[in-house]
């Protein structure tokens, strides 16, 4: 061949040029096919399938431009997770949701609570990640694959605890409600409001800042790294962990059918034959497993994650709360102060649904250490004392010891944000 060198630059330039064309005219449309102001939420595009398949089919050019931050609090039942959602349900700029998760679970996996399947976990696990990316998007649309009945014309009475989300129960999305109901209770909204209209919750969810989605159906941190790592996201998560004596004995209360035979052990001390212990060490291992990989602070992690105990929450809920604002980057909100105000210095009778957060918090931390037994208190301790050491938490060596109200059972301890 008698091709010069001057011929191989200029065939060399002209094929950049070729593909620097074809990028732009790819990343244009790509942003355009997807709706404003928020370019990367495709689901939500008006226009054709193919546009939607265009905005799915290329994450390379796709980043989040709104700059919402995405928060994710990962917890477990009775750990205090309805309290800290609400953290973020009274702010005015937050869109929150309560265990959206819960459609995935029982319409796939009915009796996931009792499987221990592994190919139940992933299956549980790949429809959450893809449902929270759609909400994270504020395409709530999509949640209509796991309401039953499906909602009709985008409108269903079924989505589980709509009450729990003040967005959900204001205008825009709850129209028929006055300056006098600015405050409903859970139950309140859903007589007042009526059926919920998905179309009127997805445009509520664009015009707030942030979203926040509370689950306690993602075992570990590890299980999101897929969304942390997603650049269209700005994932944030709150791992939120509480003493296991303390989940056990609010679960043993709360969960009174499924956990009969501890409450059978706890009353007369005689520990059933066929107790099922894996309902206290399966959340001792994902505490352990999950607080492991946060600890080790993987790069994949860096600025996404924070561990908060609940114990240091209820002892001094507004500082804690700064704390978890000044992570994420979002400014505190009065709102949010003085529902904190209004709601840890209540008395005993404060609390009157299970699921409450009205309460004295400070007292309510520690409470189960006068309601398990000691031989209940000394066998968790044994079961899970990897965590117990990994969190800080003190162990009891006598009943006198765990009633003690002198001897506190939490370490002090700093859990800095991996920044």
């Amino acid at each position: 061949m008698q091709c010069s060198w001057k011929a191989v630059l200029l065939l060399a330039l002209a094929s950049i040029a070729i593909q620097y064309t074809a990028i732009r005219t790819f990343t244009a449309k790509s942003f355009h096919s997807c709706p404003i102001p928020n370019p990367v939420n495709c689901s939500l595009s008006q226009d054709t399938d193919a546009a939607d398949r265009l905005c799915d089919e290329s994450p390379t050019f796709s980043y989040n431009l709104s700059r919402k931050t995405h928060v994710l609090i990962l917890a477990t039942t009775r750990s205090g997770s309805s309290f800290v959602g609400q953290l973020f349900n009274q702010h005015f700029d937050v869109f929150y949701l309560f265990e959206p998760l819960y459609h995935v679970q029982y319409t796939l996996i009915p009796k996931l609570t009792q499987s221990k399947s592994t190919t139940d976990r992933r299956v549980m696990l790949g429809a959450s990640r893809d449902l929270l990316r759609s909400l994270y998007d504020c395409d709530l649309y999509f949640l209509e694959n796991y309401i039953k009945p499906q909602p009709v014309n985008h409108t269903t009475d079924r989505l589980f605890r709509r009450g729990a989300s003040k967005a959900l129960c204001s205008p825009p999305v709850c129209e028929s409600l006055g300056t006098v109901d600015l405050h409903l209770e859970e139950g309140d909204c859903v007589k007042k409001c009526g059926t919920l209209n998905l179309t009127l919750a997805t445009e509520s969810c664009r015009e707030h800042g942030h979203v926040a989605i509370k689950t306690v159906r993602v075992p570990e941190v590890s299980d999101l790294r897929a969304l942390v790592e997603d650049p269209r996201l700005n994932l944030k998560v709150i791992q939120l962990v509480r003493d296991p004596r303390g989940i056990l004995a609010s679960r043993s209360e709360t969960f009174r059918d499924t956990y009969r035979l501890w409450r059978i052990w706890d009353g007369t001390g005689r520990k059933p034959y066929n107790l099922d212990v894996t309902q206290l060490t399966t959340v001792c291992e994902d505490f352990w497993n999950s607080v492991s990989t946060g600890l080790n602070r993987p790069p994949w992690l860096k600025g996404k994650y924070m561990l908060v105990r609940y114990e240091d929450l209820a002892r001094n809920p507004m500082k804690k709360t700064e704390e978890i604002y000044d992570f994420l980057g979002i400014p505190m909100d009065s709102n949010v102060e003085r529902w904190i105000q209004n709601n840890t210095r209540g008395d005993r009778s404060s609390s009157k649904h299970k699921y409450g957060t009205v309460r004295n918090s400070a007292a309510t931390a520690e409470k189960w250490r006068f309601r398990l037994s000691y031989e209940i208190v000394a066998f968790t301790q044994h079961a899970c004392w990897q965590v117990l050491a990994q969190l800080g938490y003190k162990t009891a060596s006598s009943e006198e010891e765990l009633k003690n109200l002198s001897i506190s059972l939490v370490e002090e301890r700093d859990f800095l944000p991996f920044s």
